[in-house]
């Protein structure tokens, strides 16, 4: 009978255990994903306002620390701000210095939870989840809605940390445990478990979010939660510095700044710690007995201090970054995007604005096709016959490439009018493509007069050059139109485009007239023909490219 109670003492021990667990791991869950999805919320909010940060980030590097700040505050963790940082960093959109500002800026920016999660909320946070979750199913508004997604995210947040709080309760008598907290009040071992555990979440915000669980049920205080904050702001590093791997040199140096950031700034406060700065007293004296509170300034305070004294340091993070990760001396690669970076998707207002930039790019390569190929024909310059053909392979590679990165950006939450101009840069690439195909087609007819020796008239000739230049400046006016939105230019196009279907049928005439009276060959008559109907065939894809303006 003593054996038999022993063992169901046990196994109810046993089952106590898992239970706590899976109420832990339960918790965890919603405070994630209730993070997320107020972060999603507010920045669905502010999507029109991020198109503009990027101009302003090319300003000075203290704004860059307060749109670090902003951004992170409404994305609701840092990492996915630095990873967001590399992404930039590699498409050449921000230079090292400014992504630096961003970095220090983001450290601060991720504090917002943990001051929000120590107002202890948690009693309206089923009304809050309530009201959101009424929003989003019976609002048709999309500006309600996202109102909804903030407040769902806001109370179900708060609902994931009561449910770790609660499952942590009975950790506080296990004495076991309690030995380990011990520990923790070790520099090393603090700093290791905030490491580990940050590390393995990827969220800072959720670990500090745990700590502060514990300061609920009395579990720990700020003596050795101190040191594993300090661990959790260099446990957020692997997040970027994994999101690093495979990109460009300047792309891995952004890791490496946030990683040399968080480290000095913890190596600085450790030893002002060891030496006998009273920096725990400070921060128990601000709010006495509120140890949820004390965890929340502990954490702000670092990020900030630590900004303050390194942020006039950023040229030497910098150099320091460029000595740790080293360049190699490689040929200049062709192939590759200039401007997107899957990292951005974080951010699809961002990404939208990247689309529009590698399509310039690819606009430019296009229309570069068309004059060099109508100047290899002309000069029959076999010397740009090799370029012609690489330029169009790039363009090839690029219409795949943001194609797909298109199809990408359509799966995202967007808003009508960004879901519009994805619909239409579609069709834009396509038509640039197809632009790009008919210059490799004028290339074609080049290869096949010079070794056929056809030659043609004057008259010919400069029925050609005319028409090639008007096709040159329907593009660049279609290209120009097509980014700043110009409606007067965009008609403009429309008339230049008639224009040269008029000139088609002119030089079509008096090509007929010239075969009557044996001025050409039919051999380079049909030759003629044939890069007459390519050239107009290029005026209509340029054309193409601001019908969206006409209708």
């Amino acid at each position: 009978m003593d054996k038999l109670l022993c063992f169901l003492v046990f196994r109810e021990g046993e089952f106590m255990e898992y239970q706590m667990l899976i109420f832990l791991a339960g918790g965890l869950g919603l405070f994630l994903y209730g993070m997320k999805m107020m972060g999603d919320g507010l920045e669905k909010a502010a999507g029109k306002r991020l198109k503009n940060l990027l101009e302003v980030l090319t300003t000075n590097r203290f704004i860059g620390v307060l749109i670090g700040a902003v951004i992170t505050a409404i994305i609701q963790s840092s990492s996915a701000t630095t990873v967001m940082v590399v992404g930039f960093v590699n498409a050449g959109i921000m230079s090292l210095v400014q992504a630096t500002g961003v970095i220090m800026g983001a450290n601060v920016g991720t504090t917002i939870t943990g001051q929000l999660i120590a107002f202890n909320l948690s009693n309206i946070a089923p009304i809050s989840t309530l009201i959101g979750v009424g929003l989003i199913f019976f609002s048709k508004k999309k500006s309600i809605q996202r109102l909804g997604e903030i407040l769902a995210g806001f109370g179900i947040l708060f609902l994931g940390l009561d449910m770790m709080s609660n499952a942590m309760e009975p950790l506080g008598e296990i004495p076991e445990f309690r030995e380990m907290l011990v520990k923790f009040k070790h520099p090393l071992w603090g700093m290791l478990a905030g490491v580990l555990m940050t590390a393995i979440i990827q969220s800072s915000s959720a670990s500090i979010g745990i700590l502060q669980a514990l300061a609920m049920q009395g579990i720990i205080g700020i003596d050795g939660a101190i040191f594993m904050l300090f661990g959790q702001n260099i446990g957020t590093c692997i997040t970027a510095l994994m999101a690093s791997i495979g990109t460009n040199v300047m792309a891995k140096r952004t890791a490496t700044i946030h990683l040399l950031f968080n480290v000095l700034g913890t190596v600085l406060f450790l030893a002002l710690i060891l030496l006998g700065v009273p920096y725990v007293q400070f921060i128990e004296s601000l709010t006495p007995g509120n140890l949820v509170r004390q965890i929340a300034n502990g954490h702000t305070l670092f990020n900030v201090f630590n900004t303050i004294i390194l942020f006039p340091f950023s040229n030497y993070l910098v150099k320091i970054s460029e000595g740790l990760v080293k360049s190699k001396k490689e040929d200049i690669e062709d192939m590759q995007l200039m401007f997107l970076d899957k990292r951005i998707l974080e951010t699809p207002p961002i990404a939208i604005v990247q689309i529009g930039k590698e399509i310039d790019r690819m606009g430019a390569l296009a229309r570069d096709n068309v004059k060099t190929a109508m100047r290899a024909f002309l000069d029959r310059d076999e010397d740009l016959i090799e370029e012609i053909y690489k330029r169009e392979e790039l363009i090839n590679y690029l219409n795949m490439e943001i194609t797909d990165y298109l199809v990408q950006v359509n799966g995202l939450p967007l808003g009508s009018p960004d879901s519009d101009l994805i619909g239409r840069y579609f069709h834009v690439v396509n038509d640039l493509e197809r632009i790009g195909d008919h210059s490799e087609n004028l290339i074609e007819y080049t290869e096949y007069i010079i070794r056929e020796g056809i030659t043609f008239s004057e008259t010919a000739v400069q029925g050609l050059i005319a028409m090639k230049e008007m096709v040159l400046n329907v593009i660049d006016n279609a290209l120009a139109a097509m980014k700043t939105e110009d409606m007067r230019l965009a008609k403009n196009v429309d008339i230049q485009e008639q224009a040269i279907d008029d000139m088609e049928v002119q030089l079509r005439d008096a090509h007929i007239d010239r075969l009557i009276n044996e001025q050409c060959s039919v051999q380079s008559g049909v030759i003629f023909l044939d890069i007459v109907s390519n050239l107009e065939r290029i005026a209509d894809h340029a054309s193409n490219l601001i019908e969206f303006l006409l209708i």
